[in-house]
């Protein structure tokens, strides 16, 4: 059997199984609250491996949906909602370890990312509702998992030398996601005023 026949098998098989898109997002999103806590704990490290799996689960609920024929509307509702839920619960358990410390810029900077992470998924939701493809932009979902990961796992005290890079991967995220914001207003600006208004 060639590794080709082996892997289409083995597709197969899952796609035949009862696993459905949902119980991966619901994983993804108990790894992140997972995460969470761990964060809490000040086990950054392992924070850091659980939001990775959760964040791996949220990439591959949607691809699983469609490689199955398994997916539905509420499916990809529900992955939506739980991306917006899971990376707020693990931004707000960093404000928490930031204010704990008394660092009440890296606050307003965990704050700011909430704030502008919301307004990338927003703004891409909102265009395409208005009929334009929005997709521009250097923050999206995936850059802000790898850039957030890198954070948590060279969190200092988090066992991979003497780091803190939490901090830094806060204040990188809040302004990637604040420019990114930006030029999708000014995408879906330049794509509209193409578009004479219907009269």
């Amino acid at each position: 059997m060639t590794d080709e026949s082996f892997r289409a098998q083995a597709r197969n098989r899952l796609i035949e199984s009862r696993l459905t898109p949902n119980a991966i997002s619901l994983t993804g999103f108990a790894l992140n609250v997972v995460a969470a806590v761990l964060i809490l704990e000040d086990l950054f490290f392992l924070g850091g491996v659980a939001f990775i799996a959760g964040s791996l689960m949220d990439m591959l609920d949607g691809r699983y949906s469609r490689m199955s024929g398994k997916g539905t509307q509420f499916g990809a509702f529900l992955d939506s909602t739980l991306d917006r839920v899971e990376e707020g619960v693990v931004l707000a358990a960093i404000a928490v370890e930031f204010a704990q410390r008394g660092d009440d810029v890296a606050v307003l900077a965990v704050v700011l990312t909430v704030v502008f992470s919301y307004m990338v998924s927003y703004t891409r939701a909102r265009a395409e509702a208005l009929g334009v493809e929005c997709k521009v932009g250097v923050a999206s979902r995936a850059v802000r998992v790898v850039i957030l990961s890198i954070g948590l796992v060279f969190a200092k005290g988090a066992g991979l030398g003497d780091f803190e890079l939490l901090e830094p991967a806060i204040y990188a995220t809040a302004a990637l996601t604040l420019f990114t914001t930006l030029q999708r207003i000014f995408h879906v600006r330049k794509q509209l005023v193409r578009v004479p208004e219907q009269v």
